[in-house]
């Protein structure tokens, strides 16, 4: 008699016949099967179903931008992205569940309250998304830890790094766009936009620049000089007059050193733009360093005279002492900049020349900031932007032996006291000109226009002056603006070949509009509509991501009865 231990088969595979179902059988057949509901007497338990499921583009953001022109572009290209995907964009930073941050690194100012902001948003348990030169250049400061990150070029791809930041993931884009080994300016210009101002459309036409001062900062960040397309940026401008804008900024960090890269110039740029301008509408270049216009400076005349082109450049000059421009590594001497100054002012009589300048640059002795008062006290600049140096961490300036505080400090006040003992307007009053209305006054009493040179008109807060174009008598003057009397209000002249957009909606491509303006006055259209693409994707995504919730919920409902 076998013992309970010995076996009665030789091998497991005496006990599965031929015909019966093979393991990879059993895996393929079990989609199959209906697993049966045990009846159970149900009972309210007071529980209900939870389901951890973040679904992306169903949040509201709040976004503030620093710095220039070019980053304010930047951040309306990504609220209208992330508008157009489902997002919600508010103003109001307690309500919002992201704070996306768009950072300047020019100065030290501006990069603490980025710094603050980030703090704050953390107290509040934000979830918070970094973009801007500042985390571009140094992405791994102790307080961008753990933070996701939008590179510069990378603002095309905000929607991706928002929906992983609210499903609770840390994501970093910081490459450079390139085609066939090419730097490229950047994301493509015709992404979905919410501009700040429906009227002013803000394009960048080139990224980075040529120069390496010593204390730039914003080098680290945008690199060197990649222009867009002639072609895209017409494309450009001629979508924004078809959403009803009426006035055209182009900006980048140097824009006469557009088109070196591309074998093309800035010239070549403003000549086919102006082709696109509307009537009344108007275009204003954006800055300018000395060594990159020299060349053009006929060219560059004869556009500023345009009626469509404000006679109005900025030109940073920095310093009038060769020696310091020399330490600063710009490229120009100060007989460079008077020339440029000399010749369009010369060739285009009453326009506007902007500059910079910085006060206590390393090495800057008395004598130095001497030749800058002078200079001020010659030209009298109408619009001064007056910067203390800040040393940037990084750049070779910082290394170099610093101006003491209370120097810079008392430097920096007699410049603006210099600057403010003169008004450039006083002699304008009683003057009649065309302004174009584009913006609110800060305290809200006026409507904020500008004449041919740029210079700020502020005019009555008539609801039909905006984004027109009027006649006024200047009646009185300040130092930073004239104030305008309408001759005749019902004159005033719509350069919009299209109803501009409301505030917040997002722009995109849309179909061409068959009526334009007639006499001056703006016909009634239908606003533009989104591009669709971008708002399908996002529908469909969220359908998706609410399919898997109820998906789970129901998994989890037939589980917790089977039990």
């Amino acid at each position: 008699m076998p013992s309970s231990c010995d076996s009665l088969i030789d091998d497991i595979e005496d006990m599965v016949s031929a015909q019966d179902p093979k393991p990879q059988d059993r895996q393929f057949v079990r989609k199959n099967v209906v697993p049966r509901v045990r009846r159970r007497n149900l009972q309210p338990t007071g529980e209900e179903l939870h389901t951890d499921s973040i679904i992306p583009g169903t949040q509201k953001i709040w976004m503030r931008t620093w710095g220039c022109s070019h980053n304010n572009s930047d951040g309306e290209y990504m609220a209208g992205q992330l508008a157009a995907s489902g997002y919600k964009m508010t103003e109001d930073p307690a309500e919002a569940d992201v704070w996306l941050l768009n950072s300047c690194t020019v100065k030290n100012p501006a990069e603490d309250h980025f710094r603050n902001s980030i703090k704050k948003a953390r107290e509040q348990e934000k979830v918070v998304v970094v973009a801007g030169c500042v985390p571009q250049a140094q992405p791994r400061m102790d307080y961008l830890k753990g933070l996701s990150i939008i590179g510069v070029q990378q603002i095309d791809r905000v929607v991706e790094v928002v929906d992983e930041s609210v499903k609770g993931h840390s994501v970093r884009l910081l490459g450079q766009k390139k085609d066939n080994g090419k730097r490229l300016g950047g994301a493509r210009l015709d992404l979905p936009k919410i501009r700040k101002n429906p009227l002013i459309e803000i394009i960048s036409i080139n990224t980075g620049c040529l120069n390496a001062c010593t204390y730039c900062k914003t080098k680290h960040a945008r690199g060197d000089l990649a222009s867009y397309p002639i072609e895209e940026l017409v494309e450009r401008a001629r979508q924004s007059f078809l959403e009803g804008v009426c006035e055209i900024w182009l900006t980048s960090e140097d824009t006469g050193a557009y088109g070196r890269d591309i074998g093309t110039d800035l010239p070549t740029l403003l000549w086919q733009l102006v082709e696109v301008i509307p009537e009344g509408a108007m275009l204003r270049l954006g800055m300018t360093n000395p060594p990159y216009i020299l060349e053009h400076l006929e060219e560059m005349a004869k556009i500023l005279s345009h009626p469509r082109v404000y006679s109005f450049l900025h030109v940073p000059v920095q310093s009038a002492s060769d020696s310091v421009l020399m330490d600063m590594r710009r490229e120009y001497c100060a007989a460079d900049f008077r020339h440029v100054v000399d010749f369009l002012k010369d060739r285009v009589p009453g326009i506007t020349i902007a500059t910079d300048i910085i006060c206590g640059f390393p090495g800057e002795t008395d004598a130095d900031f001497q030749e800058t008062l002078e200079l001020v006290k010659e030209y009298r600049f109408p619009s001064l932007f007056i910067n203390q140096f800040y040393p940037r961490p990084g750049t070779p300036a910082a290394k170099m032996e610093q101006v003491p505080a209370h120097m810079k400090k008392q430097r920096t006040k007699e410049l603006s006291q210099l600057f403010h003992s003169y008004n450039p307007y006083d002699h304008k009053v009683g003057e009649r000109q065309h302004v174009l209305v584009t913006e609110e006054s800060f305290d809200a009493q006026y409507y904020v226009a500008h004449n041919k040179f740029y210079e700020q008109v502020l005019v009555p807060k008539t609801p039909e002056f905006k984004g027109k174009m009027i006649e006024v008598d200047i009646y009185e003057a300040g130092k930073h603006f004239m104030k305008g009397r309408p001759v005749d209000p019902s004159k005033a002249f719509c350069p919009s070949i299209a109803q501009p957009l409301e505030k917040g909606q997002v722009s995109g491509l849309t179909e061409e509009f068959a009526a334009p303006h007639q006499n001056g006055v703006c016909d009634s259209m239908t606003p533009p509509t989104p591009s669709q693409p971008w708002r399908l994707h996002r529908e469909a995504l969220k359908a998706w991501w609410l399919g898997l919730a109820i998906i789970a919920v129901i998994v989890a409902y037939v589980a917790e009865r089977l039990q």
